[in-house]
Formats: structure tokens, sequence, C-alpha cells
């Protein structure tokens, strides 16, 4: 449990200089006079801390210690939820209207996906995990609005291809997680 949390600290600790120093990507940036400067530390600690998350959450696993049981039908309700996660997960690289009207549709795809999770499971590994992303999902969520709260926004004025991409594609790679990518990665059938 150790490594699972450790791991969540440093790639969350990384993920959350916005939060705590607003500003200080760009003072880095202009310190070191590359964009190098930032993308290179901030690449190598979060996927130092991705793989302690990935290594520690599955060591956590084969000794599960149970926080709640949720109930079965809770796994549906999880499964509704998932639905729109990838197409945000799309729409935030890909400019149109979703992006344009959600805002920051990884971070509410972030949301979601917890949402589901900690409604389908109990462990305390799963907790701890999910829980985490949720809570700094929505630091994240409340920091950019407050950075942001006098910017004007361009909207998009219609559905345009990067928007159907977006779902399309998303609701693809869904329905595969769904039909036995997620019990292959994972070991756990959504379904």
């Amino acid at each position: 449990m150790a490594i699972l949390v450790f791991g969540l600290i440093v790639f969350l600790g990384v993920h959350s200089a916005q939060i705590v120093r607003p500003g200080m990507r760009e003072r880095v940036i202009q310190k070191g006079g590359s964009v190098g400067a930032w993308k290179w530390p901030y690449t190598g600690l979060a996927s130092i801390g991705l793989l302690l998350v990935i290594l520690g959450y599955g060591l956590a696993r084969h000794e599960p210690t149970m926080v709640y049981v949720p109930p079965t039908g809770l796994r549906h309700v999880a499964l509704l939820l998932m639905l729109p996660v990838f197409p945000l997960l799309f729409a935030t690289y890909l400019k149109g209207r979703i992006r344009d009207r959600v805002g920051h549709p990884m971070l509410l795809a972030t949301v979601l996906w917890a949402i589901a999770h900690l409604l389908a499971n109990g462990g305390l590994a799963d907790v701890i995990l999910f829980g985490s992303f949720l809570v700094w999902a929505l630091a994240d969520w409340w920091s950019v609005l407050r950075r942001t709260s006098g910017q004007q926004r361009v909207r998009s004025a219609s559905w345009g291809p990067n928007d159907a991409i977006s779902v399309v594609a998303g609701l693809a790679v869904y329905g595969l997680f769904v039909a036995g990518l997620h019990r292959w990665l994972f070991g756990v059938s959504p379904i």
C-alpha cells in the first residue's frame, strides 16, 4: 500500500503544480529558456509516479482490505457513468464544441471515472486510488475556474468533425473496454 500512496503523491503532486503555485510552469520555462525546462522534469516525475501507482495498486490488490461492499446494481450505474469518459478524453485533444462547452473535458472525465470506480469497488486500495483522483480532479477544476474566471472563452457555434471523432472513437474505446479490454488489462470484467 505504501508504494501506491507514494506513487499517488508523486503523480498527483506533479499534476498539482498549477493548483499550489499558479504560473509556476511559465516561470520555469522563462527561467530555463525553453519548454523542455518544464516538460522533461514534469514528464519524468509523472511517469515515475504513474509506474509506482500501477505497481502499488497491483500489489495492494493481492491482499485486499474491504472498506465497503457495493451493491451489485451499482456496477450498472458505474457502466453508465463511464459512457462519456472516453469521448471526453478524446475531446480534450480535439478542438470542437464538446471541449468548448465542457471547458475541461479531461477533468470531468476523471471525476466520472473516479466516481464510477468508487461505486463499483470497495477495497481500501480502490478507495485510496480512485478517491485521490476524485479529490485531485475536483481541486484542479476549482483551481482552473478560479484562475480563468475573468477570461472570456470563444465557443464553437456548431458540432464539427472533431466532435464526431471524439464521440465515435470514444464510444468505440468504451465498447472495447466493456467487451474484454478491461479484463485483459486489469483482470476484472466491468460487467
